[in-house]
């Protein structure tokens, strides 16, 4: 049986922070405003392009922002409740 973590809020998988600060990110713009790019994310918080792209696809998954081919990533609607 694995053994449990010591500290639960320990280590976090680096997507995780890039959310979180993408999340931030959002609250302050208007929808249709455009959030930092893929390049921008990996150099700011110093993780690999999968790892953005994987912080970025939780929040088109959640509804959050929309991707538009060649163009980049936007603030979709409302961000009430976040």
């Amino acid at each position: 049986m694995p053994e449990l973590p010591k500290n639960p809020t320990g280590p976090r998988a680096p997507y995780m922070d890039v959310l979180d600060a993408l999340t931030e990110e959002i609250k302050g713009k208007r929808p249709g405003d455009a959030i930092s790019s893929e390049a921008e994310l990996c150099e700011r918080h110093g993780v690999a392009r999968e790892t953005a792209r994987r912080a970025v696809r939780i929040l088109r998954e959640r509804g959050l922002i929309e991707t538009r081919w060649g163009k980049g990533s936007f603030v979709a609607g409302a961000t009430e409740g976040m």
